[in-house]
């Protein structure tokens, strides 16, 4: 387990990646993206815009925020952004967050 320093001690850099994944997905804002982009396979920007009762400047800035988390790629294509679901790093994640304490469950399952 490779261990890097930051502010807050040491860290394994797999817990770094969990923690940036997680924080891109704790807006319901991105959670709802996700839904519309994994329901219609790719959307146009302005697509996502109009699922969302944000303004067009704060979606794009919800948008950055799960690109910059690898969760969705996109092109841009002239006037407009085309983004999809990369469902490699949600699936990646999932397994990542899900092991953390699964191997704990049982040894603790009867805690209450």
């Amino acid at each position: 387990m490779t261990l890097t320093k930051d502010k807050r001690g040491q860290f394994a850099l797999k817990d770094q990646a969990i923690a940036r994944t997680a924080k891109a997905l704790s807006h319901p804002a991105r959670i709802e993206i996700l839904r519309l982009l994994a329901t219609n396979g790719k959307c146009i920007c302005g697509e996502v815009v109009e699922g969302l009762p944000y303004a067009q400047s704060t979606v794009s800035q919800h948008i950055k925020a799960l690109h910059d988390a690898d969760l969705v790629i996109g092109s841009i294509e002239g006037a407009s952004s085309c983004y999809c679901v990369n469902w490699v790093e949600l699936e990646k994640f999932q397994k990542e967050f899900t092991s953390l304490f699964l191997k704990f469950k049982d040894q603790f399952a009867k805690c209450c």
